[in-house]
């Protein structure tokens, strides 16, 4: 009792002193790592004890890869020698960083994790190969967007660097130019004397994630897949084109440990889902988004074969008139798939037979999203808030659903935690309000075509609309005090451009009545 602190007690707390010195540097650390780039930036001007601390601590570096910012690369570097990820993003039309600057950086960064490069089209195969001869013990994800590289240096890295899991390729015009595919039959050129192998074997490839996006060229692929088929966890192609269903069967000779597969506007039909079915027992994620050529087919095969599936998201679509997934594809993934967390259907006209077998065979189901679809309607909905007592996300989009279907799901559907309702014209603002009301801890959001939004109610936070459902006015009341805001997030952008254009149009009203005047 009576004890209190003097200042030599705590040092730096003294009368007009820093108190910022009595702070550990890993507290200190953690608070810089709250902040934004910008503030985090000026943080490390306060004070050279600031400025250290900010240089041990910072991990995450992103730089505009300009050719003149190689200069200041020792430097730079040497400040911030913790730096685990690195990104390096130039526009394509302005000279970006070359290969003798990309070759210095992990002699100068040994802690390096995961390298981007965005836009660095003087950044060629040399670069990469220099790079690679470094061996990083570190490294582990690489990603490659619009550069100048092909596929010798996209080798000399999965040749050279141990610890590479995760490669992420976009946009790569000249390796499809070259038509080179990424093969390593000639392997041996790449390696340095301590990653050579006495059998000569290749034996490096240890992909776990697989992403290519925008590389017009299928078949390129081929040799990759198949070697990394034993290690591939994920792989994710978009809007790649080639014949993707023969890249997939080139997998069927062995077994592979792939559990996630997304497929998004690719070339793919039934032959590409049945060698996913055969080649991957232990699929749990399938996303299949405007493929071409799948029908229900396919996506029974992948039901007998693939038990294990967990997400679902399904993008529906044809083309010329052909058949698509219906259904009778999404019924027999329903009746065989137990563990099934979470559905997206977008253009799957399903009916109240699937709900139901998917209300009783899979139990754990916790999201699910029906999109684009005329056979979901009322009769649905209530079925949905009868039956799904373990629901705990759902979004009703562009589905001919009324206040009807809303109560029944509000009524029902216990562990519902979030409902989000998009383009459903049935769906009124009174009820949305009334259902929000009743169930307070009810995530509502509303797309802003779904209702009329009134002018001051609509506030623009980085592209986003935001509102409150009113209550409902009484009839003999004048007041026009807003009472019990809902918070109901309204994500379309199109109720921003009504009202720019409504406003727009009434101010030229005005201008033109004031002229007549």
């Amino acid at each position: 009792m009576g004890q209190g602190y003097s200042s030599s007690s705590l040092p730096g707390l003294v009368r007009g002193g820093d108190l910022t010195l009595a702070l550990p540097d890993e507290c200190l650390a953690s608070i810089f790592g709250k902040l934004g780039c910008h503030d985090r930036n000026n943080c490390s001007l306060v004070c050279k004890h600031w400025k250290c601390v900010d240089s041990k601590s910072r991990q995450r570096l992103v730089l505009v890869a300009r050719s003149e910012i190689s200069l200041w690369f020792p430097s730079l570097f040497a400040r911030f020698s913790s730096v685990s990820v690195l990104s390096l993003k130039c526009s394509r039309k302005l000279v970006s960083v070359d290969d003798d600057s990309l070759a210095r950086i992990p002699a100068l960064l040994p802690c390096l994790k995961k390298l981007k490069l965005k836009g660095c089209v003087d950044v060629t195969d040399n670069g990469l190969l220099a790079f690679s001869l470094h061996n990083p013990p570190l490294l582990g994800k690489l990603s490659f967007a619009s550069c100048g590289i092909g596929s010798r240096g996209i080798v000399s890295l999965l040749v050279n660097c141990p610890s590479l899991t995760d490669l992420t390729l976009k946009r790569l015009r000249k390796l499809d130019a070259e038509s080179t595919p990424l093969s390593f039959q000639h392997q041996s050129c790449f390696k340095t004397e301590s990653n050579s192998n006495t059998n000569g074997c290749y034996s490096y490839a240890k992909l776990e994630r697989l992403c290519i996006k925008d590389v017009h060229n299928a078949r390129l692929f081929v040799p990759l897949l198949c070697s990394s088929a034993q290690t591939l966890k994920t792989l994710i192609v978009c809007r790649s084109s080639g014949n993707w269903d023969s890249v997939l069967q080139s997998l069927q000779t062995s077994s592979s440990s792939i559990v996630e597969i997304q497929m998004d506007n690719v070339q793919l039909g039934d032959p590409g889902l049945v060698a996913i079915s055969s080649s991957c027992p232990r699929l749990q994620v399938l996303y299949l988004s405007r493929a071409t050529d799948c029908t229900d087919d396919g996506l029974s095969a992948i039901s007998n074969s693939c038990r294990k599936l967990r997400k679902l998201h399904i993008d529906s679509w044809s083309r010329f008139g052909s058949r698509a997934i219906g259904e009778e594809g999404f019924l027999s993934i329903a009746t065989k798939c137990a563990g099934l967390q979470e559905v997206v259907l977008m253009g799957v006209p399903i009916t109240v037979i699937s709900l139901n077998a998917l209300a009783t065979i899979c139990p754990v189901l916790e999201r699910m999203a029906l999109c684009n679809t005329e056979s979901v309607g009322d009769p649905e909905m209530q079925f949905i808030g009868a039956k799904f007592n373990a629901l705990k996300k759902l979004c009703i989009k562009n589905c001919p659903i009324s206040d009807t279907g809303i109560k029944a799901v509000g009524e029902g559907c216990p562990s519902l935690v979030k409902l989000k309702v998009k383009r459903c014209r049935g769906v009124t603002k009174e009820f949305m309000w009334k259902l929000r009301m009743r169930r307070r801890h009810l995530m509502v959001s509303v797309d802003s075509g779904s209702m009329l939004v009134a002018e001051d109610e609509i506030d623009e936070r980085g592209g986003t609309v935001q509102t409150a459902v009113l209550p409902p006015k009484s009839r003999t009341s004048t007041s026009s005090s807003r009472t019990h805001d809902v918070n109901v997030i309204c994500s379309s952008r199109g109720a921003l451009l009504l009202r720019s254009r409504f406003e727009n149009a009434l101010r030229l009203n005005n201008n033109n009545r004031r002229r007549h005047n």
